[in-house]
């Protein structure tokens, strides 16, 4: 979906269904509603106690319960393709149960795995199966809430709800880990006891949201609305959002994964953290305000400003030193905000599938990107250390980032150009 194909008036019925919302007052029919807003809200209460604990996993399984750092590797990387790679399942799932109903039992799962954690600090076996619930129960719930979110909203109104949401996670992202530090080694059972409880008041308000206006096997605006390529007598070749979205999450994963054994030892653990925290900021007050205008852009655009912006960020991390890492966390975050919105909002205008099996492939798509730049990010880390220069692997992501617009886009021109598409303002 992009700003030309959402309000540019298309023929047939979307563009009379344009003009008669012309008469409505802008307000209303930019207003959240109350579901909408309580799923913004669940959004950040959910991020806040899942990243409450999260992100210390590695420092529990090793130091506490004594598992071997190489098991503990496997453990998470088992997680994440749980939790990344279950998305794909998310979609049928969701079509089975309704939107409602998937994300009441998500939220079961994640609640009974940090539930089950408790107990299992005193043993290793339950704490691996508990971390496996918890990633399962984040599989299914991420793409039946935004599928639950952008239910009914009109293809203008999905960029303001999607930015929103990723400002909410953002949110808790942020809070969560520094929320948590005061308990997670000294009293790790009452930090997963509260996470606990605090699932369990989120997924008893859940109980209480109306079904969707569309549970059944598609989604009412799409169905209404065809995708902007076929409004506009287009094909559905060129730019793959599924494409695009590994390649995207490839390239950022560089800076979420190396960051920190690049940063830290240059400044200090406490700048990190500034760093990181700062980054969450941005994208929780950036994103918003950009939404609209990310909307706006064309593909090919979006492409070139969201990997540039990469670029540039690996680049200024390159220089090293405090201003270096902290200018190339900012351009990192633009190019964040704009490849990941970009990415949704194309998935779901070209896509006949329900919303909830869109954002699945989505999900999927980023484990794969994911995963790859783990591969070939340990390796290239580690021969950039072996020569003592590891600004040299910064370079090498960068002149990366400006290499993959190029080669997507270079693969969408050999397909073939969508004539109505291509030429639209």
């Amino acid at each position: 979906m992009s700003g030309r194909g959402a309000g540019g008036g298309g023929p047939g019925a979307g563009g009379a269904r344009e003009a008669a919302a012309g008469s409505e007052p802008t307000a209303v029919r930019r207003r959240i509603t109350g579901p909408q807003g309580f799923l913004l809200a669940g959004s950040f209460l959910i991020t806040l106690g899942s990243f409450a604990v999260l992100p210390y996993m590695s420092v529990l399984l090793h130091q506490r319960l004594g598992l071997p750092l190489g098991t503990v590797g496997v453990v998470l990387a088992v997680a994440s393709l749980i939790q990344f790679a279950g998305g794909a399942v998310a979609g049928p799932v969701v079509a089975r149960m309704g939107l409602r109903r998937a994300m009441l039992l998500a939220l079961a799962l994640r609640t009974a795995g940090f539930g089950a954690f408790v107990p299992g600090l005193t043993s290793p076996v339950l704490a691996v199966g508990a971390l496996f619930l918890v990633s399962a129960g984040a599989a299914l719930y991420l793409p039946a809430n935004k599928a639950y979110l952008v239910d009914g909203a009109p293809p203008e109104g999905r960029p303001r709800l999607l930015s929103a949401s990723g400002s909410a996670f953002n949110a808790g992202m942020a809070l969560g880990p520094a929320a948590a530090a005061p308990l997670v080694l000294g009293s790790p059972g009452v930090l997963f006891a509260c996470v606990t409880v605090l699932f369990a008041l989120v997924g008893a308000g859940h109980a209480l949201l109306p079904r969707a206006a569309a549970e059944g096997p598609a989604d009412s605006a799409d169905s209404a609305d065809p995708p902007p390529d076929r409004a506009a007598g287009g094909t559905r070749t060129g730019l793959s959002p599924f494409l695009v979205t590994t390649a995207s999450v490839y390239a950022f994963m560089f800076f979420q994964h190396f960051l920190a054994l690049y940063a830290v030892p240059r400044t200090s653990a406490g700048f990190y953290g500034a760093v990181l925290m700062g980054y969450a900021g941005l994208l929780v007050v950036a994103q918003p305000l950009l939404a609209e205008r990310i909307a706006a852009l064309s593909y090919r655009a979006a492409l070139r400003w969201g990997f540039g912006a990469m670029a540039a960020g690996m680049a200024a991390i390159a220089v090293g030193g405090h201003a270096g890492i902290v200018v190339g966390a900012a351009l990192l975050c633009v190019g964040e905000i704009v490849l990941f919105l970009k990415n949704d909002l194309e998935a779901l205008a070209r896509s006949t599938a329900p919303p909830a099996a869109v954002f699945g492939r989505q999900r999927l798509a980023a484990g794969i990107g994911a995963f790859a730049a783990g591969l070939v990010g340990g390796q290239l880390y580690g021969a950039a250390e072996a020569v003592a220069s590891a600004r040299v692997f910064w370079l090498v992501v960068c002149l990366q980032c400006l290499l993959l617009p190029v080669l997507l886009l270079g693969r969408r021109g050999a397909r073939g150009r969508i004539g109505p598409r291509a030429s639209a303002g």
